[in-house]
């Protein structure tokens, strides 16, 4: 039988994550859906072949819906965790797993109080193959010990409603949990510089801005974040090892070589560049759900990550470093 999932929030990912359920993912499908918007609800339901619920407890409460996926605006990700953790139902949270390091820890709290994981948060970069390659390099040694990362975040363009503070908590976050996940290692304090801004960016947007985090073991993580780039869509990783480097950029779709010039196209957006990745992603939590071991990032990864993004918003603020304290990880969370 396929897992039987209930889908909380029928916007932008929580449609692309309904269709990649429905159509890609084996061993899995969408039972029910909510969306504050019921008319948006009754539309992917109709689609996918679920029902539409009123609410997101209905989602929850319905005794069908095996497992949850959260897709909903992160203010209201803790409150709908908690739900789940409370009907003990295996979640996926998109992230981030709450906007505030309190949320996290109670939901932290709650989910160690059952003895076992009930959350995954959705940090997709640790399902990509280039990502994966550098992971693999890392530990085989291959370019001895990092020393440091260069990181860039590239958007074609932000949406008017961008905050300079959310490059930091909605994209920069990524980069987070990357650099966490790569080095095996926590990061314990942040630095964000404001660099000339871009004439093309909206005049309340302080675009690009450059990022440095410091992990526990010494080792720098520069990220530089421009969401009004214009060119298209553009992550990419290098670290410098002791002895070698190892890169990730763009994946290769093809290039063509005519009149005098070399082109090659560049993702349009995360969607694209990123969409082998969410199925994976949504592939290995289903199994996991089915054999009862939820293995993919935690809410200690989740907790972490929220906690870095927060001192990256106070240092936009003071222009200084700013330290990161974390609690310590529960044993629940302990690395495999």
């Amino acid at each position: 039988m396929d897992l039987s999932i209930g889908l909380i929030g029928a916007g932008d990912i929580g449609t692309d994550h309904a269709r990649r359920l429905s159509t890609r993912v084996r061993g899995a499908r969408v039972h029910a859906v909510s969306d504050v918007e019921p008319g948006r609800a009754q539309v992917l339901a109709a689609e996918v072949g679920a029902v539409a619920h009123k609410g997101a407890q209905d989602v929850i409460d319905d005794p069908a819906v095996e497992a949850v996926l959260i897709a909903a605006p992160g203010p209201v990700h803790a409150q709908l965790t908690l739900a789940c953790i409370s009907a003990r139902k295996p979640v996926f949270c998109e992230k981030p797993l709450a906007p505030t390091v309190s949320e996290c820890l109670k939901v932290m709290e709650a989910e160690s109080a059952t003895g076992s994981r009930l959350v995954q948060v959705g940090f997709m970069r640790r399902y990509d193959e280039g990502y994966r390659r550098l992971k693999r390099t890392v530990e085989d040694g291959s370019i001895g010990a990092v020393l440091l990362a260069h990181c860039a975040h590239r958007n074609a363009k932000s949406p008017l409603s961008t905050t300079s503070e959310m490059l930091l908590t909605e994209s920069v976050v990524h980069e987070i949990d990357a650099a966490r996940w790569l080095l095996s290692d926590e990061l314990v304090a942040v630095r964000v510089l404001t660099p000339v801004k871009s004439p093309l960016a909206p005049e309340h947007l302080r675009d690009p801005q450059l990022v440095l985090l410091e992990s526990a073991s010494s080792v720098l993580v520069e990220v530089e974040v421009f969401v009004n780039c214009q060119y298209g869509y553009d992550v990419r990783c290098e670290l410098v090892g002791s002895v070698g480097t190892a890169s990730l950029e763009l994946p290769s779709t093809g290039a063509r070589t005519t009149a005098g010039a070399r082109r090659e196209p560049v993702p349009a957006d995360w969607k694209e560049r990123f969409g082998g990745a969410y199925t994976e992603e949504l592939q290995q939590w289903a199994q996991c759900v089915r054999a009862g071991t939820i293995s993919g990032p935690s809410s200690f990864d989740g907790y972490a990550a929220t906690a870095v993004a927060e001192a990256c918003v106070r240092s936009l603020g003071t222009g200084q470093r700013e330290e990161v304290i974390l609690q310590a990880r529960p044993a629940i969370y302990s690395r495999p």
